[in-house]
């Protein structure tokens, strides 16, 4: 997104009703145009026709952001006719890529496209990936004709959103607000700083059905304004070029544990790992970042990172979904994660964790069935989703189990930084998010 046109809402819209559209096209094709016939489905109507100012629904949805990089300066050596002409080239080959993955386009931002998934994350995945096939097509096109290739980057988050139609009296559009909108924005803009072509947040990663199987590794954990957690970001490298995405798969490992250092404040092992991973991958844009980061730590004294890992995590009121067996559940679970934390922090060489991770899984799995029993009783319309977040939080945290016998000894740090991200980030996150809106439910019926 460039400099001014972050605001997700600023779209063409919709005609008013009643006024002409210069497009050759009858009234209700016209419409379908300006307004997808999808975007009508969401909020329960059969046609764009029928959608009025205010008609609005919250829904769980993936939001794609994608936008061309260096926009500004390609468009500097074009006239207005033909910037026109490129952006309109450009969302033509991109806009297939989304409709044919289940996905429709909310609205163009200039040279960006901002696409709604209401289905599974998976979905939304499966169009990035089409898009940046797409672009090499595209650009095969524009080598052939003398023009030099663009890059494009792609943000996708998974969450809670009103979709609805906004407006005045004379003009209406239909658009997608919420938390979730703004940080699939901002992980697309941060597709530049790690030279990424595709970020996602944490909610995307623990909705995909097989993450394992798509080329994913952690880049990052950022501060989002109005949240007390950081979120973690990560980067799909599937669609990289075939040599830097070989590189990046036989040395994830290293990479991964490099940023655990560096986020852990070790930079000493954070920098050394880093050196013996860019000898190997030098082309990796990530690993140079980091590099840097530690570069300037040591002139410096100035950590760049979120500075949490490792640290308690505090139960308060923005946790609380005011069902009192949940909220004291929930209590418990906080307590024991950051007993399960401050262990693998302190524990002496030879700590066996079977005690402990014993304890939590049984627990976990406890208040599992109890939230998932006085959901089936509330009839929560969102069951399922609960259900399958809750299987793939059991399934991750027996993997981590296993890594944990195998290397707390010889990788502390990187151990502790990946309990940091499963246990504290998905239970605070979940908490903060799915089971308050069980929580919204619960007070509307």
């Amino acid at each position: 997104m460039k400099q001014g046109r972050a605001n997700p809402v600023l779209s063409i819209g919709a005609p008013h009703k009643g006024s002409a559209v210069s497009s050759g096209l009858d009234g209700a094709h016209a419409y379908r145009r300006f307004l997808p016939n999808q975007f009508a489905r969401l909020l329960g109507k059969t046609s764009v026709s029928d959608i009025r100012r205010g008609d609005s629904i919250e829904l769980n949805m993936t939001i794609l952001f994608a936008d061309i990089r260096d926009f500004t300066a390609m468009s500097e050596s074009m006239t207005p006719r033909e910037t026109f002409r490129f952006i309109n080239a450009f969302l033509k080959e991109m806009e297939p890529a989304l409709f044919q993955s289940h996905g429709f386009i909310d609205k163009y931002i200039g040279d960006a496209i901002m696409g709604i998934f209401p289905g599974n994350a998976d979905d939304a995945l499966n169009a990035a990936f089409s898009m940046l096939q797409r672009l090499r097509e595209f650009n095969a096109t524009r080598r052939r004709n003398g023009a030099a290739p663009i890059r494009i980057g792609i943000g996708l988050n998974t969450g809670f959103a009103m979709a609805g139609a906004i407006g005045g009296s004379h003009r209406v559009e239909t658009t997608v607000i919420g938390d979730a909108v703004n940080l699939a924005s901002r992980l697309q803009s941060l597709t530049k700083t790690y030279g990424a072509a595709l970020l996602i947040s944490e909610h995307v990663l623990y909705s995909l059905k097989e993450p394992a199987l798509r080329d994913i590794r952690f880049v990052d954990r950022v501060r989002v304004k109005g949240k007390e957690q950081p979120q973690s970001v990560y980067e799909v490298f599937a669609a990289d070029p075939f040599k830097l995405k070989m590189a990046k798969r036989r040395n994830k490992s290293m990479f991964e544990e490099a940023l655990a250092n560096y986020h852990c404040m070790d930079i000493p092992k954070a920098r050394s790992l880093l050196r013996k991973y860019l000898a190997i991958c030098p082309d990796d844009m990530a690993g140079r970042v980091y590099a840097e980061r530690c570069a300037r730590f040591v002139k410096t004294g100035i950590h760049e990172g979120t500075g949490e890992i490792g640290m308690p995590i505090v139960w308060d009121r923005h946790y609380k979904i005011n069902h009192r067996q949940i909220d004291a559940q929930h209590r418990e679970l906080f307590a024991r994660a950051n007993e399960f934390v401050s262990e693998i922090r302190d524990a002496k060489k030879g700590f066996q964790v079977e005690k402990l991770t014993t304890f939590l899984n049984s627990y976990v799995v406890e208040h599992f069935e109890t939230e998932e029993q006085i959901m089936r009783e509330a009839k929560y319309p969102l069951l399922s989703m609960q259900e399958q977040q809750h299987a793939r939080f059991k399934k991750d945290f027996a993997f981590l189990e296993a890594e944990l016998r195998k290397k707390l000894d010889t990788q502390r740090t990187f151990m502790l930084f990946k309990v940091q991200l499963l246990v504290v980030d998905w239970l605070a996150n979940h908490t903060m998010k799915l089971d308050r809106h069980f929580g919204k439910f619960l007070s509307s019926v």
